[in-house]
């Protein structure tokens, strides 16, 4: 059920309190970065207007190919067509993935920013989440490994991964699960880590 608009939705007192605190010794970076984080929330929460059932529908299902069961469905189709191409492409996947989950998990267990279900009072996402923390997010980081990892690859997979991200990485925002900066640290870090699997033979 969604939760209603009308209602006024506040931060919890301790909300990110261990996530990136700038130096309070220097006013201009925690005024800063208070805007930033204030931004960040005000973003996730104007999202909510554009919900709608179909919408709705199609987030969860972008969602859902960004798991790690969808990525592992591709990498077996790929198997399957018992070529070298396929072989090779479900190898260049399988490390773009790997490499952007071992990463975005690393970082959120060293940042323990929380969800924004936890974060804010009386905010309902519109998917469960599969832990507590946020920051980055892990289906966008993996979503953008394996489009830039398949940049140039064969059957025009390039652009296809990287509009099937970009929907991956909006789906996030949409249904509540992450805020857009963990979305955005989600893009850099999953283009790092896709480049990086670029350099699998």
């Amino acid at each position: 059920m969604e939760a209603n608009h009308d209602t006024e939705t506040l931060p919890r007192p301790d909300a990110d309190a261990g996530f990136l605190q700038p130096d309070h010794g220097d006013d201009g970076a925690t005024g800063w970065f208070g805007r930033l984080l204030a931004w960040d929330e005000a973003t996730l929460l104007a999202a909510r207007r554009w919900r709608s059932p179909g919408r709705t529908l199609a987030a969860k299902a972008l969602t859902r190919l960004g798991d790690a069961s969808g990525w592992t469905v591709v990498g077996l189709a790929l198997l399957a067509t018992f070529s070298e191409t396929g072989t090779f492409l479900a190898l260049r996947l399988a490390a773009a993935a790997g490499l952007a989950t071992l990463l975005s998990q690393a970082l959120k267990r060293t940042l323990t920013r929380t969800r924004p279900d936890l974060a804010i009072d009386g905010f309902v996402p519109l998917a469960s989440n599969p832990d507590r923390f946020s920051f980055p997010s892990g289906h966008t980081t993996a979503a953008f490994a394996v489009a830039a990892a398949y940049a140039g690859a064969p059957y025009g997979l390039g652009p296809v991964a990287f509009v099937l991200a970009v929907g991956i990485g909006a789906s996030r925002v949409y249904l509540g699960a992450h805020y857009p900066l963990d979305v955005g640290a989600g893009v850099l870090l999953g283009t790092l880590a896709g480049l990086v699997a670029r350099l699998v033979p």
